[in-house]
């Protein structure tokens, strides 16, 4: 069973996905479940490829956040416009502050919050790459309760740009099927055994984003699939919403939604 805090060598890894990926005669498509499928998306995001992989909300593309060439693909794949901003994925709590400034918020609440299906916003750090969302001064950080995710970030070793599978403006996805027209512009897609029929319209709804980049106070940006949970998570440690007036809500919304969109 995957397990991000207990994963194999990486060299033996990797040397097996590259084996693998020889003998596959062009496959793109894999099954996500153990070593196998980490190593083999590790090996093609190494590579600087776009890859197509399920979160615990819709389906993702994803890619080194850090190589600006990476995020050019990544826009371009999904004809987007570049001011339309990426969010970023880590793996565990403990890296967060690499990219956004959270030592205002307690470990006790960012446990509470994540892993799961929560985008948090928070100010940027000089860490990150400059050409990701150049000009912005937040990122939107995720760490979502996928296994199979958190142990290719765990093993690259640094964020991955992760935005959704879908045309800029389209649907968002659950199934590699309802993006079928991006297929030969990726490197690897993967598939999980989930049974989406119940949660398909509430996974649909995308992570709950929630500014808390100002210390002791938070801003519902989008209310998502976890809205309740994540709001009273918040206001039992004590921080206070931030409500926009009506005239800015609508002017600002769009803006910051964009960060992590679909997601």
């Amino acid at each position: 069973m995957m397990n991000p805090d207990y994963i194999g060598p990486l060299k033996d890894i990797r040397q097996a996905a590259v084996e693998e990926l020889k003998s596959a005669n062009d496959s793109q498509h894999w099954f996500c479940g153990g070593d196998r499928s980490i190593g083999i998306a590790v090996e093609l995001i190494k590579n600087f490829k776009i890859i197509a992989v399920p979160t615990d909300t819709i389906f993702g593309l994803t890619g080194l956040a850090q190589n600006s060439s990476t995020v050019q693909k990544l826009n371009a794949i999904k004809r987007r416009d570049e001011n339309k901003f990426l969010s970023i994925c880590v793996s565990d709590i403990s890296e967060i502050n690499t990219w956004g400034e959270a030592s205002h918020l307690s470990i006790d609440l960012l446990e509470k919050l994540l892993p799961g299906p929560v985008t948090i916003v928070l100010k940027r750090t000089d860490n990150l790459n400059p050409e990701l969302n150049p000009g912005i001064s937040t990122i939107g950080i995720r760490i979502p309760d996928s296994d199979f995710l958190r142990c290719v970030i765990k093993y690259i070793g640094e964020p991955l740009a992760l935005t959704s599978a879908n045309e800029s403006n389209c649907p968002s996805t659950l199934h590699p099927d309802e993006f079928k027209s991006l297929w030969p512009y990726l490197g690897g897609i993967f598939h999980d055994n989930a049974n989406n029929t119940i949660l398909r319209d509430k996974r649909k709804l995308g992570s709950t984003i929630v500014d808390l980049s100002e210390p002791g106070c938070y801003k519902l940006i989008r209310p998502g699939m976890a809205c309740s949970e994540t709001t009273q998570c918040l206001l039992s440690f004590g921080l206070k919403r931030i409500k926009e007036r009506r005239s800015d809500k609508k002017k600002n919304e769009e803006a910051q939604v964009q960060a992590v969109v679909g997601f």
